[in-house]
């Protein structure tokens, strides 16, 4: 009976491991970096929505202002993510009559130093609040 053979290795496939990290690590790296910018795009987006609420929420109130509703959108945003929503600007309009609108914009934290991050813009708006009579228009 013939002495079994020793298993030979194959000296062609040396460093491939080390080949596919280098080749598919900065793709990974780049996948993870685009789901945190995205992850903090989206929170910046629910934050100005909440901010743009609340303002109308204040602005819409019977004898309330304007002026008042993003004072309190502002006061949102300094309270609960002035670090998440940068350069955050509240302007108020009314957009028909018995109508206020609060739009808040700013921009998202980016995970880049010296990129900017994305633009965020979001607006909510209501009718005012007022008491009427009976038969009143």
């Amino acid at each position: 009976m013939p002495a079994p053979r020793p298993h030979q290795r194959t000296t062609g496939d040396r460093g491939s491991v080390s080949l596919e990290l280098a080749i598919v690590f900065p793709a990974l790296l780049l996948i993870v970096t685009a789901l945190i910018q995205y992850a903090l795009w989206f929170h910046a987006r629910s934050l100005a929505l909440a901010a743009a609420q609340q303002g109308v929420s204040v602005a819409r109130a019977y004898h309330s202002t304007p002026a008042a509703g993003r004072g309190s959108a502002l006061a949102f945003i300094a309270d609960h993510g002035a670090d998440t929503l940068l350069n955050a600007d509240v302007t108020t309009a009314s957009p028909a009559a018995g109508q206020v609108q609060v739009v808040v914009t700013g921009r998202s934290v980016s995970v880049l130093p010296g990129v900017a991050g994305f633009a965020v813009s979001q607006s909510a708006a209501g009718p005012l609040e007022r008491f009427t009579t009976a038969g009143a228009p």
